[in-house]
């Protein structure tokens, strides 16, 4: 069965599962998801931990020997797979589905996994499991649900802050959970329980975000003129090679200017963004990307593209970040001039 994250602390007080498979993109909440299942099976008597991590040559008759010994010093014990890729390749597919076919009584399985792509969720393996323990999948939390997020947990380390304050915190840290987790620790350490007010937050907070050139690209194309100039000048203060920023924002605008193409040839906007694969996470920014240029325009850009690929090269002279910033603006609707 599948089980979402917040459910599973319900599902654990009904009873233990003989396995539990918890996978997905923010390391914070599969680790705290795997941290309250260990905890539950500590509490059932599982008292002995047995860690397997999958790698290039890793031992698959060893892990199904595991499975099928009996705890040496407890009643039960957890047995810990580790696969950092998501893919256990065809012999651990066939060792996982042998596995399931006879899971062990005296021993609890817990399988922790990064992000999954389609074909894993397809795989024979992943289905075998689903049916026989407990899947949690863990997806990353979008904009809108940070500020919930970091308003229950300082409300779980004590704290109260009003919605300025928890703004300034999820500015800061910008989508990364683990840090937001931390400066909320630092905050508990350097003030105590209670309320926590914005000046507070100001002084000790550090700036955490992750400046990476996928959240410029979205950032640029949703139009949020400041996230995408504070996200650039992140980029240039932690050394970003220049050709990168140009490499996602040219890939990016070569594709829009093939869907505004095939738009303005007839073809319907569903159609353009099945065949450029976009996500349904980023449609909404692609499609109001393609109501906001035409294909001209999205020419365009790609001609400037070129011009800031001669500067970093040194073919042309010319201020590369200030380039990649109009490219950024432009892309979100901003009129932009040739330097």
């Amino acid at each position: 069965m599948q089980i979402r994250a917040e459910q599973l602390k319900t599902q654990l007080k009904q009873g233990l599962q003989p396995l539990y498979f918890v996978y997905g993109d923010e390391p914070l909440l599969v680790q705290e998801a795997c941290d309250t299942i260990r905890a539950a099976a500590r509490a059932s008597g599982c008292s002995e931990r047995e860690l397997h991590t999958v790698e290039p040559g890793f031992d698959w008759g060893g892990f199904l020997e595991a499975g099928d010994a009996m705890s040496l010093f407890a009643e039960r014990k957890l047995i810990e797979l580790r696969m950092p890729t998501g893919k256990p390749g065809d012999a651990g597919s066939k060792a996982l589905q042998r596995y399931c076919e006879r899971p062990s009584a005296d021993n609890l399985l817990l399988i922790q996994a990064g992000k999954l792509d389609g074909s894993a969720k397809r795989a024979k393996w992943y289905k075998v499991l689903e049916q026989a323990g407990a899947v949690v999948p863990i997806w990353p939390l979008d904009a809108r649900q940070l500020p919930g997020w970091t308003m229950r947990r300082m409300k779980q380390r004590g704290l109260q802050a009003n919605q300025e304050a928890v703004a300034l915190l999820v500015e800061r840290v910008e989508g990364n959970l683990l840090a937001c987790a931390q400066e909320i620790e630092k905050l508990r350490l350097l003030h105590g329980s209670g309320q926590i007010s914005l000046e507070q937050v100001t002084a000790s907070v550090a700036d955490s975000a992750r400046f990476d050139i996928y959240k410029l690209v979205d950032n640029a194309l949703q139009g949020d003129v400041v996230r995408t100039a504070r996200i650039v000048n992140g980029l240039k203060g932690e050394g970003i090679e220049p050709v990168l920023v140009l490499w996602a924002l040219s890939r990016e605008i070569r594709a829009m200017a093939d869907m505004a193409y095939q738009l303005s040839q007839g073809v319907s906007v569903e159609q353009c963004l099945t065949k450029a694969r976009v996500w349904d996470k980023r449609k909404p920014l692609v499609r109001a990307g393609l109501k906001r240029h035409p294909t001209a325009t999205w020419q365009r850009m790609l001609q400037r593209c070129g011009a800031v690929d001669g500067m970093i090269k040194g073919a042309a002279v010319g201020n590369v970040w200030d380039e990649l910033l109009d490219l950024s603006l432009w892309l979100g609707g901003q009129t932009v001039v040739a330097r």
